[in-house]
């Protein structure tokens, strides 16, 4: 009997400390089974085909990397959840290198059969493909470390809700096995598939506890991010507090240690980054681009067939020269601290793919379509017109253009042509002109398919950001009347009154309805089937309704006191991300005015200066062979020597130049447009989405624009400087 009511005596005080409810619901073997479904449901598409191949290459060829090599592998591996080892990776680089060799010698005994014998050309092949595949072997390896700086920077930007959500939960209940399970089902993937990974590790006998688990997986953050380290220890410290006060306490020191650690490193971070954007904005827009201006007169004088120039500027400047950009430009985003990442709601609420489609209403019924179709047809139609000037060359049609010719092709002598073997180009102002629709065509298709795919997306968002920004202070008014001693339910229809005509007092007044006017409790007022919650979708305002069901369990003044706290953390949260903005809004001011201002200024300039020099060197070959010619046929004086400097198969066809330039400007601006938005608001899929849509469209329009006017302009120059 004695054991009995010892028995009895605890588990009512572990009733009035932990919520019963959610213990008998919540079975930890099911919680983490479920981490080998959210696995698969969390990695990108790109991450599992990558597992794939590594696991069905790797075997092939068997190398272990260097030690330091194999334990960051290792690291990289474990952080992303990836089920490979450093071996596979290091046999798939090795695998995909030995294709690429074996791949340069077929192609260089295809030139060899093409050219009827050994060459130079030959040797050439041979060796691009043997330095292309040598160079790749490094950063294929390494893909798992790219993949988990990826990670961190999409985790990061999770942290500091991560901590928000584990104090408020741990306020009231101080249990950190369910504040983990809280926070992991609220904070949102990659982070959420960490804390899952806790309880697998538990589940599958590798820990015994949770704090074993939680430790292990702190240490892979301690050389990347100690504040959120620091910040779970002190959680951990609370557990062994005796004191109320001093539980509670530690718990809100762990919200402003990461809460500074973030403000002091961005702050560190806003300041050294300028250095790097200078150096990307200088490699990555003024030199290559202004190096292609005096790219047509240069590569007139070097020999070598205009075809195969081409051919080399293609592979720089639209594969090579992007690559590099994107690469330094990573790096650069691996050392930004972590940040305040918006709602998640959007990516887990599967009712919101419809507003990603396009919707077309026939009669009663509406359908969906894809933007990416919306976006390819967009392509399709305007790329089209860009090809008009090939359909004009292969048919041999030509005419009258601004003083010259529209396609302009010419023989080696620099005189007027059909399409054939003798002729080359097209060299005409005209099938520049017409030619730029075919970039342009490839931007306002990626352009129309972000925009119709994030418009929608993105006015739900801001409107639960409005929402949110109201909702830290109804929140402070709802508990000071519940710790006024007024019932929650009837403190909902106050704080109503007071915010009548607000999005958050709408939202307080539909769970005053419920309450009043069906007779539905708390719970099922703001969750049930007609909840309020469904039609205000907030994570914010979810998991504070979740706490204040929770703590309501334990009296008036535990709600007060929790409602009030989570008012103050937020509000808090919200100034830090403020003052962040603020470090780096010269940076990303400079960013923007390069992408949706000088970049295409600077590349239309360049097309319109390129397309001139190219009409005069043509127009010189033609004066100087149609001048006077002695009884040898050859031109008389110094004319010959000057005409011997330039030959028209050696000259790069403007056409083909301004498919380079526009190619290059639609890469430029996506990868600005990618690193912009990830350093001012970290891995945001949504907002780079939406950025992107908005800055291929503006840039390639005011880029077809001036790249029209500054050609037509030069052409006329040219027309009446240039004798016929």
């Amino acid at each position: 009997m004695e054991e009995d009511d010892i028995i009895r005596k605890y588990q009512d005080r572990l009733k009035d400390n932990i919520s019963m409810e959610d213990i008998e619901s919540y079975d930890p073997e099911a919680f983490s089974r479920e981490y080998r479904i959210f696995r698969k449901d969390s990695l990108s598409l790109g991450g599992s085909i990558y597992e794939n191949i590594c696991n069905n290459l790797g075997n092939i060829i068997t190398v272990k990397p260097k030690e330091r090599d194999y334990q960051k592998l290792s690291e990289s591996i474990e952080a992303v959840h990836l089920e490979i080892t450093p071996e596979k990776a290091a046999g798939f680089a090795s695998v995909i290198t030995l294709l690429i060799i074996i791949l340069g010698i077929a192609f260089s005994f295809f030139v060899w059969f093409l050219t009827g014998g050994f060459s130079y050309t030959v040797i050439l092949v041979f060796m691009v493909f043997l330095l292309g595949g040598i160079l790749l072997l490094k950063p294929l390896t390494n893909i798992p470390n790219f993949l988990a700086n990826k990670w961190r920077l999409e985790a990061g930007n999770q942290m500091v809700l991560c901590i928000l959500y584990i104090v408020m939960y741990m306020r009231h209940t101080s249990n950190l096995e369910h504040a983990l399970k809280f926070a992991a089902d609220h904070v949102g993937d990659p982070l959420s598939l960490d804390l899952r990974k806790i309880f697998w590790d538990i589940q599958t006998g590798k820990y015994s506890t949770i704090k074993e688990s939680l430790d292990s997986y702190l240490m892979r953050w301690r050389n990347y991010n100690l504040e959120f380290v620091e910040a779970f220890h002190l959680i951990e410290g609370s557990l062994l507090e005796e004191n109320e006060d001093r539980r509670v306490s530690l718990l809100e020191k762990s919200l402003d240690v990461i809460l500074d650690g973030m403000y002091e490193k961005m702050l560190h971070y806003a300041h050294e980054l300028q250095s790097p954007i200078s150096i990307l904005n200088m490699l990555g827009v003024v030199l290559p681009v202004l190096g292609l201006v005096i790219l047509p007169l240069v590569g007139s004088l070097i020999q070598g067939s205009g075809t195969a120039k081409v051919i080399v500027l293609l592979v720089l400047y639209n594969i090579l020269l992007p690559i590099v950009l994107y690469s330094f430009g990573v790096s650069i985003l691996s050392k930004r601290p972590i940040g305040y990442s918006e709602s998640s709601i959007l990516k887990e609420d599967q009712e919101t793919n419809k507003f990603t489609n396009l919707v077309l209403k026939l009669g009663e019924r509406n359908i969906f379509i894809h933007p990416f179709w919306i976006g390819f047809l967009v392509f399709l139609v305007v790329g089209f017109i860009g090809l008009v000037p090939m359909f004009l060359m292969i048919e041999g049609s030509d005419f009258s253009f601004l003083g010259t010719f529209f396609v302009n092709m010419r023989t080696e002598t620099g005189a007027l042509c059909k399409f054939g073997n003798d002729c080359f180009g097209p060299f005409g102002p005209g099938s520049v002109i017409i030619g730029l629709f075919f970039p342009i065509g490839i931007a306002l298709g990626l352009a129309t398919y972000y925009k119709i795919k994030s418009r929608n997306l993105i006015k739900i968002r801001n409107n639960i950001k409005n929402l949110e920004k109201e909702f830290s202070g109804s929140l402070f008014q709802l508990g000071n009347r519940i710790g006024d001693g007024i019932p929650a339910e009837i403190a909902f229809g106050d704080v109503a009154r007071n915010m009548e005509g607000t999005p958050t007092g709408n939202f307080f007044s539909d769970v005053n309805d419920n309450i009043q006017r069906l007779g539905m409790g708390m719970k099922n007022a703001i969750f049930g089937e007609r909840g309020a919650i469904r039609n205000f979708p907030s994570g914010l305002i979810e998991t504070s309704m979740k706490v204040l069901i929770e703590s309501s369990k334990k009296g008036p003044l535990i709600v007060s006191k929790s409602l009030i706290s989570i008012s103050t953390y937020v509000h808090r949260i919200h100034q830090v991300d403020e003052r962040l903005k603020d470090l780096l809004a010269d940076t990303i001011s400079s960013m923007k005015s390069q992408i949706g201002f000088l970049s295409p200024i600077i590349s239309g300039i360049v097309v319109g200066i390129s397309t001139m020099i190219v009409a005069i060197i043509v127009q010189l070959i033609d004066t100087l062979n149609a001048a006077q010619v002695d009884s040898g046929g050859g031109v008389t004086g110094n004319l010959g020597a000057v005409a011997g400097i330039f030959n028209v198969p050696n000259i790069i066809p403007s056409y083909y130049l301004q498919l380079i330039i526009g190619f290059y400007l639609v890469e430029l601006v996506f990868v600005l447009t990618i690193l912009s938005s990830r350093i001012e608001y970290g891995y945001d899929k949504l907002n780079e989405q939406y950025n992107l849509g908005k800055s291929l469209f503006s840039s390639s329009i005011l880029y077809l624009v001036l790249s029209m006017i500054v050609t037509v302009v030069f052409t006329f120059l040219v027309a009446a400087v240039v004798p016929k």
